[in-house]
């Protein structure tokens, strides 16, 4: 039986990716393993979003290359695989093989003819087969599931719709289906993922086909603690959505608006939605539905062309709006794309500095928010624990990106309890349980 290491790079939608391959690779008779150098084929699930991905990409496979023996099998899959085929060729000696993010579930065969062949396989493009619907099981108690592949925004400034291909929802009862089996199986907390996830349907004439979904897995599965939304793009928003959110405990009252800018300018220099009055109705709305809502969001600062002027607009516009929330990045000129033409580019020095700015001006922000919470008792699902504490997340922080939850004493990981908020650090939140001390 030939073991098979799985490592995963980028985002929670590859780790979907990655868990879902291991399913099939142990469907196919081979055996996992976490250890790449005791295994017959490393595969690296690569992220091609932007240049620092890429780069993390690719320094990770040649590692793996100059480190592996001359038996086992070294496969590129995932994002960068899809977009950039020949570099991978070019710069990783010895890589083996080639699987596009497209054809994770062609894994087994595809390994099976590696062994047969003097010369690396590639393959790219888009299967013949359809993924099938397998049974994952990630680590912990939270899961990431995937309700749509691909992306068919016009976004001027991202490389998704090359790699993935246009927006495909997944079916209604196949996503219940998965929810219900990892609820059965003791899973506290089902992240929606989706490059947009409010698209959610679209692509079949459907306007509310996410609160539908969230409505069927919510009578489907009504043991289930969290259920929580990530990429839910503004425009895509309804006020179904928003009442299926505000009327059903078991869903976070979490909101992740990834508005990329707020400038109006900007913003049509990206291909995104100009109105921000747009927006900040939306953001009402959605406070007056969930006064308790947490939101989050994330920009990109040092477009091409971004002023001064503009910037500090975003500025404005961050304070104004006090996020929960905040993720900033740099903008990544990304070649094939329509930004990548654009002019004049921004310093990187100036970018960089820009960022600073952005974060310093909501660290404040966030550290008011969580004063405010001080006193406040809320659930905590537990993820580890030791030397005396528990650390895990409240339904205000999402896995990876978010704060933590460090609540006096040891509890079990995969736990869910009631705790008193006791300090207020500008991520973090220090919490005491509820009856105890």
């Amino acid at each position: 039986m030939q073991k098979v290491a799985i490592v995963t790079l980028g985002c929670p939608k590859n780790q979907v990716d990655s868990e879902a391959m291991a399913a099939h690779l142990t469907e196919q008779g081979f055996r996992l393993t976490d250890d790449p150098s005791g295994a017959d084929a490393i595969i690296v699930n690569t992220c091609g979003f932007i240049q620092p991905a890429r780069e993390e990409s690719l320094e990770e496979l040649r590692r793996l290359a100059a480190r592996r023996t001359r038996s086992q099998l070294l496969v590129a899959a995932g994002c960068l695989a899809e977009l950039n085929p020949e570099l991978l060729l070019e710069t990783v000696p010895g890589l083996d093989g080639i699987l596009s993010t497209r054809r994770w579930h062609e894994a087994g065969p595809f390994l099976a003819l590696l062994r047969q062949r003097q010369e690396p396989l590639v393959w790219t493009g888009d299967s013949t087969t359809a993924a099938p619907d397998l049974r994952r099981r990630p680590a912990g108690a939270t899961a990431y599931v995937k309700i749509a592949e691909g992306c068919s925004g016009p976004c001027g400034f991202c490389t998704i719709p090359r790699i993935k291909g246009p927006y495909r929802s997944r079916p209604l009862h196949q996503i219940v289906d998965e929810v219900v089996d990892l609820a059965g199986h003791g899973y506290k907390e089902i992240v929606l993922v989706a490059q947009d996830s409010t698209a959610y349907g679209r692509d079949r004439g459907e306007n509310d086909g996410l609160a539908v979904l969230l409505e069927t897995i919510l009578e489907a599965a009504p043991a289930l603690p969290w259920v929580r939304l990530m990429y839910a793009y503004p425009q895509h928003v309804t006020d179904r959505l928003i009442e299926t959110m505000a009327t059903h405990r078991q869903v976070c009252r979490y909101f992740d608006l990834p508005l990329q800018h707020a400038h109006p300018d900007v913003l049509r220099r990206m291909r995104r939605p100009p109105d921000v009055d747009t927006v900040v109705r939306l953001i009402e709305r959605i406070r007056v539905a969930m006064p308790d809502v947490a939101l989050r969001t994330a920009f990109i600062v040092g477009y091409p062309g971004e002023t001064e002027a503009e910037f500090e607009a975003l500025l404005r516009f961050v304070a104004d709006m006090r996020f929960d929330h905040v993720g900033a990045f740099v903008y990544s000129p990304e070649p094939g794309t329509y930004a990548y033409t654009l002019q004049p580019w921004v310093p990187d020095p100036v970018k960089e500095e820009r960022r600073g700015l952005l974060l310093e001006t909501q660290q404040s922000i966030s550290l008011e928010i969580h004063r405010s919470l001080v006193g406040r008792e809320m659930e905590v699902l537990v993820e580890g624990a030791g030397d005396g504490i528990s650390v895990g997340r409240t339904y205000r922080d999402a896995p990876e990106v978010d704060g933590l939850a460090i609540v006096r004493g040891e509890f079990a990981p995969g736990s869910m309890l009631r705790a008193r908020v006791r300090q207020a650090l500008e991520y973090d939140l220090i919490m005491e349980p509820i009856g105890e001390g």
